[in-house]
């Protein structure tokens, strides 16, 4: 007789994800939308607490070089693989990457706030990174620490920063580099 597997706290806390590719249908459109507009929002609103934010739109909270991103995902990703997480159907997360020749840059990656810690982030992350096995860069603001380490946990290295933005970190994962699980 066998005895029924003891799971741990995390292996209950994990959630039943999956990341597919984007669509486009309507819903997947308003999904991505939605979960781009609120990564820029946090983004911003966390900007503006370390004065970093440039001005923004009074409506939106935006600045107005963001508007094709929430307004028509499609055409402002048009270049790039936009994959959507999924929990029990509904869409909780987003990652956008960038290919090209044989690099890559995750040009967004969103977990819905109330899942975090559960496994959403590394799913979305993962599925990027399989999409490609050249060097990967992204950039992530200095004080998303757990963002960070995720990259980390994945074989990203700090570099010298190709952007000027105070509070910016410029991260990239070698071509050779596996991930570490």
């Amino acid at each position: 007789m066998t005895s029924p597997r003891t799971h741990s706290s995390s292996d209950r806390l994990r959630l039943p994800i999956r990341v597919r590719a984007s669509q486009w249908d309507e819903c997947d459109t308003t999904a991505v939308s939605a979960l781009v507009r609120t990564y820029l929002l946090q983004t911003e609103a966390e900007k503006r607490e370390r004065g970093l934010a440039e001005s923004a739109d009074a409506l939106t909270l935006l600045p107005p070089r963001y508007g094709r991103e929430v307004a028509d995902p499609r055409a402002a990703y048009a270049d790039c693989t936009t994959l959507v997480a999924v929990v029990e159907r509904q869409p909780v997360g987003v990652v956008i990457i960038r290919i090209d020749g044989g690099e890559a840059e995750i040009k967004r990656l969103w977990a819905d706030p109330d899942l975090r810690g559960r496994g959403l982030g590394s799913a979305l992350l993962d599925a990027a990174l399989s999409l490609t096995a050249g060097l990967v860069r992204l950039s992530v603001w200095e004080w998303r620490a757990p963002a960070i380490r995720l990259y980390e946990s994945r074989g990203f290295e700090r570099v010298a920063s190709w952007d000027d933005r105070e509070g910016l970190v410029c991260m990239v994962r070698r071509a050779e580099t596996l991930p570490l699980r």
